[in-house]
């Protein structure tokens, strides 16, 4: 079986595991504190032009989005986000278990609009019974959106204005950040200037685990680690997470990562709208959605593993294939290659 159903089906980048490998013996202090983690904070820093930066390194995405949310959240506070957000979608209602409400809104293409935003927060400010119900207090994104759709720089400035205007936080979900930088025009320094917190994705980028929290709000850098080891995002070995990200951050690993796998992607995107095929959304991104007659799904899973997306109709199926830093050039023309003879 040929697998394109995610983008950490598979372990560590060569370099990532050669690193870890090269320091496995090496005695460090636990829990983060240790040069490692240092280092790649420091790296981090310095990519994001963001000096004043508070750089934490948890386990995995959930443990991320729901620390940072409780952390920037009132208990009378909820979280806005779309209706196909990870947080609202993924995550077992991860972050309503610490108490805080999701404020969904409807997306046609994953992604949430400053107008959406305004609107939303207008309703709450001037609605007398407003005491009664969620406050909105932070705006959650993802970049790319679970459609693998991307914000351009305009849309993330107009978003955090809207956001900063009604008091709200701005928290941009990195788990596909890699992608997310190859596929926009924003940058790491966008992101800095524009976000109150974001991550770096490491789990879905060539880590084995692992992602970088990046705090600018200095309200929200208070007793953050706290919070961590409360919400079991914090490893013992935390070595080993800094040790993965000073891998991944070195001589342009992590951009470099994060081109291939889109362009390999685009390559497939082109081979399936060659088909006639229609897509679910047009993602510049590592991930593209299909819908195929049932019949071409059949043939396809017969050697190919994809993520099903469910039924639009009676007679098709959508999938998502995905493609990832350790997808290879000759799976891929295989893959093409059969596309092309169905």
């Amino acid at each position: 079986m040929i697998r394109f159903e995610c983008d950490y089906n598979t372990g560590a980048h060569p370099q990532v595991l050669e690193a870890l490998a090269a320091t496995n013996l090496e005695p460090c202090p636990g829990y983060g504190e240790d040069e490692h983690c240092a280092r790649a904070a420091r790296m981090i820093r310095d990519l994001c032009r963001a000096p004043e930066a508070d750089v934490h390194f948890l386990v995995g995405g959930t443990q991320a989005n729901l620390t940072v949310i409780a952390a920037a959240l009132r208990p009378h506070q909820g979280a806005v986000c779309t209706a196909l957000a990870h947080i609202n979608s993924h995550e077992t209602g991860a972050v309503e278990a610490t108490g805080h409400k999701l404020l969904p809104l409807p997306t046609g293409d994953g992604k949430l609009t400053a107008e959406q935003l305004d609107e939303l927060c207008r309703e709450h400010e001037t609605d007398p019974a407003r005491e009664h119900k969620t406050q909105p207090g932070l705006v959650y994104l993802s970049h790319p959106t679970e459609l693998g759709t991307v914000y351009t720089r305009a849309e993330l400035e107009a978003i955090s204005q809207t956001a900063h205007r009604h008091g709200l936080l701005l928290y941009v979900d990195g788990a596909r950040l890699a992608y997310g930088l190859a596929a926009s025009d924003l940058t790491l320094p966008d992101l800095a200037r524009l976000c109150d917190v974001f991550y770096l994705g490491g789990t879905k980028a060539g880590a084995l685990f692992g992602e970088a929290v990046v705090i600018l709000n200095e309200t929200l850098k208070r007793d953050f680690r706290y919070l961590i080891k409360q919400r079991g995002g914090m490893l013992a070995k935390g070595r080993l997470l800094g040790v993965q990200f000073e891998a991944l951050l070195a001589d342009g690993l992590y951009e470099r990562i994060g081109r291939k796998a889109v362009d390999q992607a685009l390559r497939l995107k082109r081979a399936l709208l060659d088909k006639g095929w229609p897509l679910m959304v047009d993602s510049p991104t590592n991930q593209q959605f299909v819908v195929v007659p049932d019949e071409i799904y059949a043939q396809l899973a017969q050697k190919y593993s994809t993520d099903y997306n469910g039924k639009p109709d009676p007679d098709h199926t959508a999938i998502r294939f995905c493609t990832g830093w350790s997808t290879s050039e000759e799976d891929l023309d295989a893959l093409i290659a059969d596309i092309r003879a169905l």
